[in-house]
């Protein structure tokens, strides 16, 4: 008899994506959703990058070098010496997205059975390039009381065995929002040269700094060979659909042995290559508008959710994320609800559950995460939703909960 693989079975499902059809099936019934579930910016891809695609001139759309354009990694080297990193072009590799970079980071540097430590909540998608790589996650918890902080060195020295060869930190982070400090980083440098890890570094928001100043991984000095950061252009340029990225560091070992991983996949794709060459030409300033915008976002999403009775929500220092916490018994559960029977004036919101970002069981249960990626007149009105489904979902809880005492 057929089966599916032992890895397809453990591959996890997105909770970013898993309520899609609740979603697709509202929208049939003519509800408007709101999609706060999601890192998928509304706002628009530069005209400017946009039209170097359409104007190149090519008779052949060929194969890129394996490691990306020379001259779009030239041009990267350039960008990244804009934020204090000077590398060059050679310590870049091209990659499909941020999501290869990570995959080829992992499968690099780590064998079958190695462990990652990771400050949970993470990227869920962490977990589906960990069974692909088998390799083991080893959560660490960082909590909502404290806005999500690094956990203490002592945590981490708990959990490293001796098949621990990584840490991977998100920064700013998805999905909290947490901007690691000065102190933190140094910290994570301190447990690295110990204990002889990589440092993972998934640098995606970088842009993105609210309440201080983004402390890259590549600015650690005296661990070149430790530290591997993975990058994009997504939510940078709110171009999600090139899938551009980029895996840098200067440890030439790491880079000779994701070339062959490059190599097997041929090349990254040439028009998006060509997208992210462009928008290293876009004017200095470019990030303050977005920038502005996302924090007036913020602010407005973080006050709405403090001021709903029994809601606990702490400011995010960068990216466009918040986790939030709810009065509620099951982030799944309620998720689900808001999109399968609930509406308010023919309207709700789709919220991403936080117990999939968590690798420990059972925790985030009364948690989500939220994307403050829709203008703030459409995300005033997702909160005027979030605050009424609150009031009726406590309804909602005391029916469940007296079904299941009479069982």
């Amino acid at each position: 008899m057929l089966s599916i693989s032992h890895r397809g079975r453990q591959m996890p499902a997105s909770p970013i994506r898993k309520l899609v059809p609740y979603a697709e099936a509202a929208k049939k019934k003519g509800t408007k959703v709101y999609h706060l579930n999601i890192g998928q910016p509304d706002i628009e891809t530069p005209k400017q990058i946009l039209d170097a695609v359409r104007h190149f001139d090519f008779k052949v759309l060929e194969y890129s070098h394996s490691a990306g354009n020379e001259s779009y990694r030239q041009k990267l080297v350039t960008y990244y010496k804009k934020v204090g990193i000077d590398i060059n072009y050679q310590q870049i590799i091209v990659t499909t997205g941020g999501s290869e970079a990570i995959l080829f980071g992992f499968m690099s540097c780590l064998d079958a059975g190695d462990e990652v430590i990771i400050p949970e909540p993470f990227y869920a998608n962490y977990n589906g390039f960990a069974v692909a790589a088998d390799i083991v996650v080893k959560p660490i918890t960082s909590y909502i009381e404290n806005g999500f902080a690094l956990p203490p060195i002592e945590e981490f020295e708990k959990a490293i065995t001796p098949r621990t060869k990584a840490i991977v930190i998100c920064n700013p982070n998805n999905p909290t929002g947490y901007l690691y400090s000065r102190e933190e980083m140094e910290r994570l440098k301190q447990i690295i040269i110990k204990h002889d890890l990589y440092l993972f570094a998934d640098e995606a928001y970088r842009e993105f700094c609210y309440e201080g100043k983004h402390i890259s991984a590549m600015h650690l000095t005296g661990v070149d060979d430790h530290i591997v950061m993975m990058d994009t252009i997504s939510k940078r340029y709110s171009a999600c659909g090139g899938r551009i990225g980029a895996l840098v560091t200067r440890n030439k070992s790491v880079l000779d042995t994701v070339m062959k991983f490059a190599q097997a996949r041929l090349s990254p794709p040439s028009f998006a290559q060509i997208l992210g060459e462009a928008a290293v030409d876009l004017p200095d300033n470019y990030f303050d508008t977005t920038k502005a915008e996302y924090m007036k976002r913020r602010d407005l999403m973080v006050s709405r959710l403090n001021a709903m009775p029994g809601v606990f929500c702490p400011n995010p220092g960068g990216a466009f994320y918040a986790i939030a916490q709810l009065p509620i018994d099951d982030a799944d559960r309620f998720c689900q609800w808001l999109l399968e029977s609930f509406s308010y004036q023919g309207q709700t919101v789709m919220l991403a559950p936080a117990t999939g970002f968590y690798g420990t069981k059972n925790l985030g249960k009364k948690e989500v995460r939220l994307a403050y990626v829709l203008n703030v007149s459409a995300l005033d009105k997702a909160m005027d939703c979030l605050e009424q489904a609150l009031q009726e979902y406590k309804s909602v809880q005391r029916e469940l909960s007296y079904v299941k005492e009479t069982n």
